[in-house]
């Protein structure tokens, strides 16, 4: 494993998001002196929050799995996860819902989840499903150590009996037709493989390596944060904090100061210079602030997406904290995403209702919910479409969202909002997202593994370090805060797990 040269006692962090924060824990529970500096108000990065008339919305991710890597991040400075974040795993990760007027309850417990199936889609279903399962296990684990947990220098770091394992398993197949193989119901082939969004690739086209992503939420389980998914951010920078992290907030980078081939400073808008002997940076494009760096060659970025975040009073009862609620459609829905440029005609929502879970996040009586609508990024080389003037549509298809939600059985949900929050790709986009997405780079083949850019870049300085989901190992919460530890590695020479 390539590490930066030289002296690092003296760190500089880029950005107070979950990479960054996971990054800086690393840094200081190995002796450095760190340094984060945020732009924002305070830490969280994309995993934002809005307080407004006793509700708390998250304007970030909604999904929080794979606890224990928060635990091991905290560990790092000697911290337990239990007294910085209290969870709550939910019973019921997913509600699927169909257009057909049927759902399906995903419940943590594999058997609790296996009569479930039985009942909807019956026996034969159900046996497939705990096979199914298995496989997830195996093939996470395979790629835990191959793929993801490690900085990759090159593809020649890949080669392993895990790799040949894989590939003997058909992990380079196509998703869709992997998981066909298991499950003749189309309402399970859909709930185990409309993950491949998160990766930014149709599921007929996602490479079958990532049905695993289907392992940190189906398999593995969900939880809540107590406090909301912007909880999260907060207990990690207090740790950092209490650690002897200094935190710099509303603190613009303006340059970063180089000497030969180091960065010597990193210097602030407001003319401050903060020196330093490495620097982590975790901006989404951080070729605009790296000297030298070059951004990816014919990058593919993954679909955007309109988030709609609102406070309604209503109980809306009878809804579960996530719901997947999927339209009649299915591969043309994909082939508007990615293809023609265009917003899904039949959408595919993902809704989370957090204070069904957290009545801290809501007034009593009302509720908070996070609708996610995928949309074409702005980049037309990766299928999107830079022409849609999202000034004059976004506030049309926010209502037709929202009346296809009302159609799919949330009665009573627009004319109980009080709080509302929206964010289009042009949004997205002025916030310093490449293509407008805040899914980064897809996840297709020649983007994964050691083709994805790496957390030590091969040009420009040597002591600059990246960390964030455009970088290895990819996008989610998990993979972010992975990114930090790897990026941490390359400059404390931590060995490769």
């Amino acid at each position: 494993m390539r590490t930066v040269p030289g002296r690092t006692d003296r760190i500089v962090v880029v950005g107070a998001g979950l990479a960054g924060l996971s990054a800086a824990l690393r840094l200081r529970g190995a002796g450095r002196e760190v340094t984060v500096v945020e732009r924002g108000p305070g830490p969280g990065g994309r995993a934002g929050r809005v307080e407004r008339n006793g509700y708390a919305l998250d304007t970030g991710p909604s999904v929080f799995t794979a606890p224990e890597i928060v635990a091991d991040t905290l560990a790092a400075v000697g911290e337990k996860l239990e007294e910085r974040l209290p969870l709550l795993p939910l019973e019921t990760t997913y509600r699927a819902q169909y257009a057909d007027g049927s759902h399906l309850d995903v419940h943590a417990d594999p058997d609790a989840f296996a009569d479930e199936v039985a009942a909807l889609c019956g026996p034969a279903e159900a046996a497939a499903l705990r096979r199914y399962l298995a496989d997830l296990a195996e093939l996470y684990r395979l790629q835990l150590s191959t793929f993801i947990d490690r900085n990759l220098d090159s593809p020649l770091d890949l080669l392993g009996p895990e790799l040949v394992t894989l590939a003997r398993r058909g992990g380079f197949g196509r998703l869709s037709r992997h998981v066909e193989r298991y499950f003749a119901d189309d309402r399970l082939r859909r709930l185990f493989s409309f993950q491949a969004l998160y990766a930014g690739v149709s599921p007929f086209r996602a490479i079958a390596a990532y049905a695993v992503i289907a392992q940190l939420d189906i398999g593995a389980g969900v939880w809540h944060p107590v406090g909301g998914i912007a909880a999260v951010p907060r207990a990690l920078a207090a740790a950092a904090a209490d650690a002897g992290v200094t935190f710099r907030y509303g603190a613009a980078v303006e340059e970063l100061e180089t000497s030969g081939r180091r960065v010597a400073a990193v210097r602030l808008a407001d003319g401050e210079r903060l020196p330093a002997d490495a620097v982590v940076v975790t901006t989404d494009q951080p070729h605009t602030l790296v000297p030298g760096l070059r951004g990816p060659r014919r990058p593919r970025y993954s679909p955007s997406c309109v988030a709609i975040h609102l406070g309604v009073r209503s109980e809306l009862p009878g809804q579960a904290h996530h719901t997947i609620s999927f339209g009649d459609s299915w591969r043309g829905v994909f082939d508007e995403l990615t293809r023609d440029g265009r917003p899904m005609s039949d959408p595919s929502l993902l809704v989370s209702m957090p204070s069904r879970s957290d009545r801290s996040l809501a007034p009593e009586g009302g509720q908070v919910l996070s609708i996610v609508a995928p949309t074409p990024n702005l980049d037309r080389r990766s299928g999107g479409n830079p022409d849609l003037d999202w000034t004059a549509l976004g506030p049309r298809y926010r209502d037709e969202v929202l009346a296809t939600l009302e159609a799919r059985g949330w009665t009573g949900l627009t004319g109980a909002i009080e709080v509302e929050e929206m964010a289009t790709p042009r949004d997205w986009a002025a916030q310093g997202m490449a293509a407008g997405t805040p899914f980064a780079l897809a996840h297709t083949f020649s983007q994964t593994g050691p083709f994805r850019p790496s957390t030590l870049p091969r040009r420009g300085p040597e002591n600059v370090v990246l960390a964030g989901s455009s970088v290895q190992p990819g996008v989610g919460v998990p993979m972010v805060l992975i990114s930090g530890r790897l990026a941490a590695e390359r400059i404390t020479g931590g060995g490769d797990r």
